[in-house]
């Protein structure tokens, strides 16, 4: 693998391996939503929305797209969602053997 790839996979998993990106991030799996709909849905203070959907745009995770006066944020793509995906099948995994 090339040093660059890796430089920005260490980057991705530095940003995911944060509480509350990671249910932003869950969040946006259902739909879009305006930064206000998340503080409402997650409990989260605005300020610390804000910082986090930075965060998460600057890593290329999620976009914006304006809608009339709104700016409504998804995730980039659907890999996303497949490295979200197998990271929890992943955790499942692991607890069942732990339990087991």
């Amino acid at each position: 693998m090339k040093k660059e790839v890796i430089i920005e996979l260490e980057q991705i998993f530095k940003v995911l391996g944060n509480k509350q990106r990671l249910t932003i991030l869950e969040l946006l799996r259902d739909r879009p939503y305006t930064v206000s709909e998340i503080i409402v849905r997650l409990g989260m203070e605005q300020s610390a929305v804000s910082h986090q959907l930075k965060v998460l745009r600057e890593a290329k995770l999620v976009q914006t797209t304006r809608k009339g006066r709104e700016i409504l944020y998804c995730l980039s793509d659907s890999h996303i969602l497949i490295l979200l995906d197998n990271a929890l099948k992943h955790v499942a995994h692991a607890f069942q053997h732990e339990t087991n």
